[in-house]
């Protein structure tokens, strides 16, 4: 009897907590919203498995059943598959897991108690519709399972003794899903598997570090910060996993991109539109000059700050200490005082919340800050900004700078992961020969940002240099067109 013909394209299955526009809190829902289309270029049929919070049924609007777990970890539970802004969606109502306040993860500064089996249910599911498909007949060939909160999801098809190839990709080592032992059977795993080759981590259970074990190929988001962690500084206790998955060829660094569609000057309908590219009907060197120089005045009216002398820097970010923002304090003041200005987008750690306040309350007309997030305003930062700061102590890959680069808002950045594979530095040879699209930071310091802002600054005061080095950061490529093709590559391999 001969096999069934198999359809024309590969099947994905891309198991996450978030996806852009539906639900985010950082880059990885960027990556998980924009990444099924550009693999559709090369064959590939992308579903998104996605946990139903609250809302997310009525905003994607017409739904059908795909599959239905009578138990899943204390409830039942039916996927509910959508079209929705491009993607093919599959959500987790399981209203015992999700129906809940606060974000994601975590209600007023705190994590949900039962994070640990809110997500192994996600990953178990994932785990149930690779091997049995969803209702109208739709099985992955390929499982690809985001950080921490898809973690066991090869380890789930591992011990079913599946052979659908999973990858695991890191997003930020540094949230590894942790619970204690005491919870193996709660989460549906085996007690003979907890030891330092497979699921223990210094005597708990990491998600992550069971996705690393399992999955036939890791990826991470960057190839500068592949190499990082496999190092102590940044490998945050899984260097050693990560190393040995390298040494077998199985550790693939490969860059996120943006969606350009979403991220275009000339066709963003928050912004004042403007353009390096030749779209626009004048497409010149005064085109980007005059379209930054009007979102500029829009952006200063916005945040009730005077025209500067110098450049007008622009943050958007979660305010954390891995973000670098005690090194903003300790900087802007004398960028300030030398005729900069600076307006601030985000939220996050209270003392860095306060510290970026009390720095808008000394300058009150050249510091502006927003507490929270708002999408068309991040969108006009990007627009209206000379500069974006991005002075992060690690950064896998990192979207903020690439936004920037798009929009002409030019990088200043820690040479550290996915900034230092995006940005050039502007040094006496890069702005020669024409590489240069922003500035490194000489160390993770004050002084080093204070220096990076001092060199923006003195070359910001040369308009025609500052115009080549602007524009050429507009033409960086920054989509995704070159890393969905090795994801598919990739994924090709493993079938």
């Amino acid at each position: 009897m001969s096999e069934s013909p198999r359809p024309s394209s590969r099947r994905v299955l891309s198991v996450a907590s978030e996806c852009a526009p539906l639900v985010k809190t950082g880059g990885l829902a960027d990556v998980v919203g924009a990444l099924p289309a550009a693999l559709a270029a090369g064959g590939w049929e992308s579903r998104v498995l996605l946990p139903a919070y609250p809302g997310l049924l009525q905003r994607v609007g017409a739904t059908t059943s795909a599959f239905v777990d009578d138990d899943l970890f204390g409830g039942p539970a039916e996927v509910r598959r959508a079209r929705h802004a491009g993607l093919d969606l599959l959500l987790l109502d399981a209203p015992h897991l999700f129906d809940r306040t606060g974000g994601p993860y975590e209600v007023d500064g705190r994590e949900h108690p039962d994070n640990a089996a809110r997500f192994a249910a996600l990953s178990w599911v994932g785990r149930s519709i690779a091997l049995t498909g969803t209702d109208d007949g739709w099985r992955p060939d390929v499982v690809h399972a985001h950080d921490w909160q898809a973690g066991l999801t090869p380890s789930y098809l591992h011990y079913a003794g599946s052979a659908v190839p999973t990858v695991q990709t890191i997003h930020n080592v540094a949230f590894q899903g942790l619970v204690g032992a005491d919870q193996l059977d709660r989460l549906r795993l085996p007690v003979w598997d907890f030891h330092p080759e497979a699921l223990e981590y210094y005597g708990r259970v990491s998600a992550l570090k069971a996705g690393l074990v399992h999955a036939h190929a890791v990826t991470t988001v960057s190839p500068t910060y592949a190499q990082e962690l496999t190092g102590e500084e940044f490998g945050f206790g899984l260097e050693g996993v990560i190393t040995a998955r390298r040494d077998r060829g199985e550790l693939h660094g490969i860059l996120n991109g943006i969606d350009e569609n979403v991220w275009d000057p000339a066709a963003d309908p928050h912004v004042r539109p403007y353009a390096a590219d030749g779209s626009l009907p004048v497409a010149t060197a005064s085109d980007v000059a005059t379209g930054k120089a009007r979102n500029r005045r829009v952006l200063l009216r916005e945040f009730g700050l005077d025209k500067p002398a110098g450049p007008l820097a622009v943050v958007v970010t979660r305010l954390t200490h891995q973000k670098g923002i005690d090194l903003l304090l300790e900087a802007l003041p004398g960028f300030l005082r030398a005729g900069g200005a600076v307006a601030v987008l985000g939220s996050g750690d209270p003392a860095c919340e306060r510290g970026l306040l009390d720095l808008e309350a000394r300058f009150p007309r050249a510091a502006g800050v927003r507490i929270g997030y708002d999408e068309p305003l991040s969108h006009r930062l990007y627009a209206g900004g000379d500069l974006v700061l991005v002075p992060s102590r690690f950064e896998p890959c990192g979207l903020t700078q690439m936004y920037g680069l798009r929009y002409g808002a030019v990088p200043v950045v820690t040479a550290t992961g996915g900034l230092r594979d995006t940005v050039v530095d502007a040094g006496a040879q890069t702005l020669a020969d024409g590489t240069a699209t922003g500035f490194h930071l000489d160390g993770t310091t004050g002084p080093g940002l204070a220096s990076a802002l001092e060199r923006a600054t003195q070359l910001y005061a040369d308009p025609v240099e500052w115009a080549r080095l602007r524009e050429r950061g507009m033409r960086s490529p920054v989509g995704w067109s070159t890393s969905a093709a090795r994801y598919a590559d990739l994924f090709e391999s493993l079938v």
